[in-house]
């Protein structure tokens, strides 16, 4: 290799930095947010005092659960608008990590709630009281048009964003639970079986707790930097590792700057004497093109010295 080359060639991620910004930036949402929220609100409302007035811990626990989707859509929320917040000298990512730790919140407020609900409902298997079942199925019948017409919000961004896709699971599954509170309210009127409304919200937290245990595991694994669900880390490598140009791969990393955008750095041993510098563009388009992944930094390396940060191994 020439004197004048280097043994280590760092290239950036393959973004024009000179237009002031990245184009991955995530779609905006504020005004299904402000709708979402607003509708939410409203409801919690609703279904409290009706609760209250008709004695049903199951409208009590859906109002419970509801205002954690209201407190899930406005960290969400928050998240998405922080995202979209230019880098700056020292947060040289941005805010999108914010996005992260908002569904990480989220989790752990839904399972505060829950836990209390549930806990209702148990002491209320042994005192049943007796509820107004027509007002509970009238009340229900509203969340399912509430969480319904919420759920058709997001619709259109489920698939690009784990945020929206979640809030969009969220309000189609409390869609669901409202239709099932409306079942139980018209049971419970025609036989008068007091004890269905503690066994309808101990359903209703069995349904909530799994979706909020997948929430808060996927949410823990991008908040330690692990592996963004649907990127495989040994087909990246075996990519890299496959392409002419290159004949070794040493130092690979990737992980998650938001619930959208994922980041990778690499060192990559060329087969050749010399680093071709085009080789780069067509690397992080490969990788944005077939992995999603859209901040790639790339080292190159002829292979002369033995790279210090290479680990024994990769479990």
């Amino acid at each position: 290799m020439p004197a004048h080359d280097h043994h280590d060639h760092a290239h950036g991620d393959g973004h024009d930095h000179g237009q002031g910004g990245h184009s991955h930036a995530p779609a905006n949402f504020d005004r299904a947010f402000a709708i979402g929220v607003s509708l939410n609100v409203g409801f919690v409302a609703v279904e409290a005092i009706y609760g209250v007035l008709a004695n049903s811990l199951s409208l009590l626990a859906d109002a419970g659960h509801n205002l954690g989707d209201v407190a899930g859509l406005l960290l969400a929320w928050g998240a998405a608008w922080l995202s979209r917040r230019a880098p700056t000298a020292r947060r040289t990512y941005g805010y999108g990590r914010t996005s992260i730790l908002a569904a990480l919140a989220n989790a752990v407020l839904l399972l505060v709630a829950i836990g209390a609900i549930g806990w209702e409902a148990v002491q209320r298997f042994k005192s049943p009281e007796p509820v107004h079942g027509l007002t509970v199925m009238i009340v229900a019948a509203v969340g399912i048009l509430v969480n319904g017409g919420t759920a058709l919000l997001f619709m259109r961004g489920r698939k690009g964003d784990i945020n929206i896709r979640g809030a969009f699971q969220h309000m189609a599954s409390d869609a669901g639970i409202s239709a099932g509170v409306v079942v139980a309210g018209l049971v419970m009127m025609l036989t008068g079986w007091l004890w269905l409304d503690p066994v309808v919200s101990l359903l209703l937290v069995g349904i909530v707790a799994v979706g909020t245990w997948s929430l808060l595991k996927d949410s823990v694994a991008l908040a330690i930097d692990a592996v963004p669900a649907g990127i495989s880390r040994d087909a990246v490598y075996e990519h890299l590792q496959g392409l002419d140009e290159i004949s070794a791969v040493h130092d690979l990393h990737i992980w998650p700057l938001s619930t959208t955008s994922t980041a990778l750095t690499v060192h990559l041993v060329c087969s050749g004497d010399r680093i071709d510098d085009a080789l780069t563009g067509r690397i992080v388009e490969q990788l944005k093109a077939r992995f999603r992944i859209d901040h790639a930094t790339i080292q190159f390396e002829t292979g002369k010295l033995d790279c210090h940060l290479e680990p024994d191994h990769v479990v």
